[in-house]
């Protein structure tokens, strides 16, 4: 299930240590739930078309020196009109002090002001970030998801098929842990997928037969990872001798997680199969394919080659 989140503004007034200078009555429930910020240069001259009243609006050098420039009864009814939209509330950057009818109509309307000395670009592109990354469409998955070779492997199977298994095998040939049993996924872009595991296993690997482990205290701690992309999907799935497997790998596979499209290897295994070695495999050629380069497309060329050449071209 697909979780929608949204941000308290209390959040990020702790988050970037702004300063309130009045606090609406409503202030502990309001809450952010756009990734964007809003810098009202052209409202303040009258024109609200295409506003967008739920995102945080910013003020900086350019929007307070122009209305300080307008007369007093000029400011009272621009602000007036810009608070009565309600928005979450109002940033001023750079440290600028608001002018008495800006902190009235904020009073009047009951609209957090808020104050920060950074300079605005800087705090509209930092809360941008902050925001864009809370704020992103996430997902929770039954799976191990490990960094091996520098690509983010989700390993994914039926309980008990052996994904921690394999999972700690790869620990201990120098690869990274990030989640194990769940793994957290979030849309950062429109086409990268950030995993991560939830807070309270994280670090922990379940064993059967043995228990849980801490892999951080047993294997240090460069044996683990906080995040990590999503590059490529490994189904461990039992073999089946009625099914056929792909055996040259030039039809690329893929499954669909919050719309992005990952690559996916269908792994059969039996007794005997050194998993932690394909996992490590996979993840090599998949960086290889993304770089450009394929080896099964190569040895079909190859292949077809030489039969030209054998049979004279006919």
């Amino acid at each position: 299930m697909i979780d929608t989140y949204s941000v308290p503004l209390s959040t990020l007034v702790a988050e970037f240590n702004l300063t309130i200078l009045h606090e609406a009555t409503d202030y502990a429930s309001i809450r952010l739930t756009v990734e964007d910020v809003a810098r009202p240069g052209l409202q303040l001259t009258g024109f609200f078309d295409h506003y967008e009243p739920m995102r945080l609006q910013v003020m900086g050098n350019v929007e307070m020196s122009y209305m300080a420039k307008q007369s007093e009864a000029e400011r009272n009814r621009v602000y007036d009109r810009l608070f009565s939209y309600k928005f979450p509330a109002m940033l001023i950057a750079r440290g600028i002090q608001p002018d008495d009818q800006l902190l009235a109509m904020a009073q009047k309307h009951n609209i957090t002001l808020l104050s920060t000395k950074e300079r605005t670009s800087t705090i509209t592109s930092g809360i941008i970030t902050f925001l864009k990354d809370a704020l992103a469409p996430r997902i929770s998955r039954h799976g191990v998801l490990v960094e091996a070779y520098g690509e983010g492997v989700l390993i994914i199977g039926e309980s008990g098929i052996g994904k921690s298994e394999a999972a700690l095998e790869l620990v201990k040939r120098g690869h990274r842990l990030i989640a194990d049993d769940a793994v957290e996924i979030k849309k950062v872009s429109a086409n990268s997928l950030l995993g991560t595991s939830p807070e309270l296993i994280r670090n922990y690997i379940e064993l059967r037969g043995i228990g849980i482990i801490n892999v951080a205290k047993l294997f240090g701690i460069g044996a683990i990872k906080k995040d990590n992309e999503i590059n490529l999907v490994v189904n461990i799935v039992p073999w089946n001798t009625h099914e056929n497997y792909d055996r040259l790998g030039l039809e690329e596979h893929y499954t669909e997680i919050l719309g992005v499209n990952v690559p996916m290897y269908t792994i059969p295994i039996t007794p005997g199969r050194n998993l932690a070695m394909i996992i490590e495999v996979a993840a090599m050629n998949n960086r290889q394919r993304r770089i450009g380069y394929n080896a099964a497309v190569e040895f079909t060329e190859q292949i077809n080659r030489h039969f030209d050449q054998t049979t004279g071209g006919i």
